[in-house]
């Protein structure tokens, strides 16, 4: 079954500043939506609204084609990997995955996935920041969300990790719709389906890399590669 996201407006305002003016954005899983954007211009406030931890001003949500009433209780349905690594850096990998992943044929299944089976014996705390940022997006991967939202996923990675987050990514995908962002607008690029600006609080469909340019986003970019 294909599921669908739709936002139809989001409206948001800190203080006296709008930062998101009746912005649209959808996805369906077995897709990979891609969202641009320079510093503070929204787009890990749009992540926390459709999670659920901010309160928008004004939002227009469907799951599936159905109203959805405010923003409370998306997060059954949509899984949020933040900038911020949310796990607990005292366990052990191997002591960790029970918690979040319940059933004991999927709790084998992690164990043995490229890249966790040889961090297991080890605490979070003790590995590096792109090895905790692969644990923590394999976990989300793993649970029963249908939508991901993934918030500079490719940050302080390795290339190693980088490599293994797409193809996991698209593994999952016929399962799964993601919604990523990322300053490094190459990797995000490459698994896209669609892909979208932010600008002046609004949500701009992009066809592709020259229209970002267009749009001044790649202008003074410092990303290296």
């Amino acid at each position: 079954m294909v599921h669908t996201l739709q936002v139809k407006s989001i409206t948001h305002s800190f203080g006296k500043r709008n930062i998101l003016s009746q912005c649209s954005i959808e996805c369906k899983t077995g897709e990979v939506i891609g969202i641009f954007g320079r510093n503070g211009s929204g787009k890990s406030t749009i992540f926390k609204i459709l999670f659920g931890t901010l309160k928008p001003d004004q939002l227009t949500l469907y799951l599936d084609g159905y109203l959805w009433k405010g923003n409370s209780g998306l997060n059954a349905f949509i899984g949020y990997h933040p900038q911020e690594i949310m796990l607990p850096k005292s366990l052990k990998v191997k002591d960790l995955i029970p918690i979040y992943i319940r059933d004991a044929e999927n709790q084998n299944k992690v164990y043995y996935i490229q890249g966790i089976h040889d961090m297991l014996t080890k605490k979070v705390g003790d590995l590096s920041p792109g090895q905790q940022r692969y644990l923590q997006f394999i976990l989300l991967l793993n649970l029963n969300h249908h939508f991901i939202l993934l918030d500079e996923p490719f940050s302080m990675v390795e290339p190693l990790y980088k490599d293994l987050i797409k193809q996991k990514l698209i593994e999952y995908k016929p399962h799964k719709g993601y919604i990523i962002t990322d300053h490094y607008y190459l990797d995000v690029l490459e698994v896209s389906d669609k892909i979208n600006l932010i600008k002046n609080g609004k949500i701009i469909p992009i066809s592709n890399v020259e229209e970002l340019k267009d749009f001044d986003y790649l202008s003074n970019q410092s990303i290296i590669y």
